[in-house]
């Protein structure tokens, strides 16, 4: 699209809804600065010095759904981190973008926004196309096609991790089943793939929630396919197992009742505390990134961040005081693996040559310093 189209549409977007999406970045941005990585340096012995050096990635692809509903939230959800990070070109594609999409597209100040999705648009991202340019890594929730996709091109274009259909977990043993019902039906409408699970000890809480979400899908019939397929009621002996079970689903959403509890639930994508911590506030507007992994893929990691998209690597210094210092570990180490070439490297630099061999003569350079 070109940016006069963008900037047309964007202006379609009612007040109301370009103010939020201004409140929402500025929340995204506030956290994304939080969470880039720093480079710092350490010497760890003399004459040997580590420096973590951290440097943006080229170009990313942002990949924003545009089947059942609009998503304007996930373009801001991928793209101020990247913007966050450095990255000098931030493309997104969208299959059909509604005003807020495009909104939110020049709020993020993306660099290129494609109109295509689904599959299609992740092999793009992979490997360009005539228009669209291979991008460094590819980010985005998606539905189980996109996701696939993802999963299939991994080996070739890095990507962020699996991010296929909502996945919510609720741990409580006396919240309010209103409110429990409301979070489990409102993740329940983003797909029909969604699951929805409360675990609770209490038989009479698992009632009241399961009473609850009845009435409100009589509000929001688009959350009854997901409840009818994969909408749960767990009750356990006790909380302590409830809160073992959560962890072993490892999900993408996690609400709990207590920061107790929450402290607790460590697999899982983000956790929410409290009764006030509605779920759908972090979809949109606290700050912290919605793009989650699924499928049990947060028993190992969290949520998109600014860290996604930058490189972090080591720069390693040595002297000739430095090297000599490690020699003795480094060549010991070496031939106890078998690995004598490896020794010999360090040896040849430090140690007197036998005898009748002459060393060659030192060249050219100056030695570089701690």
């Amino acid at each position: 699209m070109e940016a006069d189209e963008i900037r047309r549409g964007a202006q379609e977007t009612p007040p109301a809804v370009r103010a939020a999406i201004r409140t929402a970045a500025r929340h995204i941005r506030r956290v994304s600065a939080k969470q880039v990585p720093r480079g710092w340096r350490e010497t760890v012995a003399p004459g040997v010095v580590i420096e973590q050096r951290v440097t943006p990635l080229d170009r990313v692809g942002c990949y924003v759904p545009g089947g059942r509903h609009p998503l304007p939230s996930s373009l801001l959800m991928t793209a101020l981190p990247a913007r966050a990070a450095g990255v000098p070109e931030v493309i997104a594609t969208c299959p059909n973008p509604a005003p807020a999409v495009l909104a939110a597209a020049v709020e993020a100040k993306v660099s290129r926004l494609f109109r295509i999705g689904g599959a299609h648009a992740i092999a793009a991202f992979a490997y360009g196309t005539a228009t669209i340019p291979r991008v460094d890594r590819i980010v985005g929730p998606g539905n189980a096609y996109v996701a696939a996709a993802k999963a299939q091109v991994a080996r070739d274009c890095p990507i962020d991790f699996y991010a296929g259909p909502t996945e919510i977990v609720v741990v409580s043993s006396d919240g309010n089943p209103e409110w429990i019902a409301a979070d489990l039906v409102a993740q329940a409408e983003h797909d029909p793939d969604a699951r929805a699970i409360l675990l609770t000890p209490e038989r009479s809480l698992a009632r009241a929630v399961a009473a609850a979400v009845a009435a409100q899908i009589e509000e929001h019939p688009g959350a009854a396919p997901s409840i009818a397929a994969h909408g749960v009621a767990v009750v356990t002996p006790t909380l302590d197992e409830a809160v073992d079970l959560a962890n072993a689903i490892a999900p993408e959403h996690a609400v709990t009742d207590t920061l107790a509890v929450a402290r607790r639930v460590v697999r899982a994508g983000t956790v929410f505390v409290g009764p006030f911590g509605a779920q759908a506030a972090g979809d949109y507007a606290t700050g912290s990134n919605h793009v989650l992994p699924t499928d049990g893929v947060a028993q190992v990691r969290g949520g998109l961040s600014a860290a996604d998209f930058v490189r972090v690597n080591s720069v390693q210094r040595l002297t000739r005081q430095g090297l000599r210092g490690l020699a003795p570990s480094v060549i010991s180490l070496a031939n106890a693996e078998g690995l004598h070439a490896h020794a010999a490297s360090v040896a040849r630099r430090v140690l007197p040559p036998p005898r009748g061999r002459r060393s060659r003569p030192e060249t050219g350079g100056r030695e570089e310093g701690g």
